[in-house]
């Protein structure tokens, strides 16, 4: 729990793919953590095509003492969700940010080596001209797949 002699605001960030695991996964982890009295950060909001992250998801992750990223079939095909990923591996390597991946339903090694739907998303969004960024979501998918994490298979 966040106390004022801790720089944070919240234990946990929450990062996922909301068509994904929203509705199922990501809300019985936060309602279990909320019930624990474990501070976490899950953004309510959809975001529409064409609109940015709000610079308050970059804010909420920089205030956090750590991150469960869920990685799931689709969280590549969201270009909002490789930001934020890059913005955790980013605090990661600056600020010791602890991040926990979960690979629900996708196979650890797809992420690291992009293949399948990984592959495919984010050839998708180098077509699209995000190619510099595109570099740079590549190389937070295989630092994220080479942290040790849970692989979740069925559920």
């Amino acid at each position: 729990m966040a106390s004022a002699n801790r720089p944070w605001d919240y234990e946990v960030f929450l990062s996922f793919r909301g068509e994904d695991t929203r509705h199922n996964f990501t809300d019985h982890i936060y309602v279990t953590m909320d019930s624990l009295g474990i501070r976490t950060f899950r953004d309510d909001e959809e975001l529409s095509r064409g609109e940015e992250i709000a610079p308050s998801l970059f804010t909420a992750i920089e205030k956090s003492r750590c991150a469960l990223v869920i990685l799931s079939e689709r969280y590549a095909h969201s270009k909002w969700c490789l930001e934020e990923l890059a913005k955790i591996m980013e605090r990661r390597a600056e600020m010791g940010l602890i991040v926990y991946p979960v690979f629900y339903h996708v196979d650890p090694s797809d992420v690291r080596h992009q293949r399948d739907s990984y592959g495919e998303a984010l050839a998708k969004h180098e077509r699209r001209g995000f190619v510099e960024r595109t570099q740079r979501w590549r190389a937070a998918l295989t630092e994220v797949a080479d942290l040790s994490g849970w692989h979740q298979q069925n559920g």
